[in-house]
């Protein structure tokens, strides 16, 4: 009985690919790749042009930038607050109570250089560009920073909110100090 089971068996059959699969698969495979040749012009035209790219970042000259003056540049359309500070300026903003502001952050986690105060020009609220404020009402009020015209947002030399509809501080782009007190890097 055993010789009978053996020869019901079915041998299992290997399978050789035919040549209409191979043509099938030659088809799909050159199909793909001239899918992909027509989509990349597509797909590239995603980049960004470049006068974009030559806009990225900037290279600033603030060797004649003194103490206590801030220089306004455009990068990205934007305008970018180059404080050069004093000491007392730096003293001041370091010693600000983070429990007297909106939006609590330390003025050493916004400068790289204490020296340098580097942050983008728009207010926070809705997109003013704020302007440069001195001795505003009392000696209470902090009379340095910026003020936003429209809608009375004031902020330090920090850049920290102080008072006003802006809920947040101004914003601190990517920089670099490419030589310090010679050539700053935006971007």
């Amino acid at each position: 009985m055993s010789d009978a089971k053996d020869q019901n068996t079915i041998s299992p059959v290997v399978a050789h690919p035919t040549r209409r699969e191979f043509i099938h698969l030659t088809a799909g495979a050159m199909g793909a790749v001239g899918l992909g040749a027509a989509a990349w012009p597509f797909i590239n035209s995603m980049n960004p042009s470049a006068d974009v790219m030559a806009l990225s970042s900037i290279e600033i000259d603030i060797s004649g930038i003194q103490k206590g003056q801030t220089h306004t540049v455009m990068w990205r359309g934007r305008p970018v607050f180059v404080r050069h500070r004093t000491e007392e300026e730096i003293k001041e903003m370091r010693s600000t109570p983070l429990k007297a502001l909106p939006d609590p952050e330390t003025d050493e986690h916004r400068t790289k250089d204490p020296n340098w105060l580097v942050v983008v020009g728009v207010c926070t609220h809705l997109g003013c560009i704020p302007t440069q404020r001195k001795a505003m009402q009392s000696s209470t009020d902090q009379d340095i920073g910026w003020v936003c015209a429209c809608h009375g947002s004031k902020y330090d030399y920090s850049g920290r909110i102080i008072s006003g509809p802006a809920p947040r501080n101004l914003e601190v782009p990517v920089y670099e100090f490419i030589n310090p007190n010679a050539v700053l890097r935006i971007g």
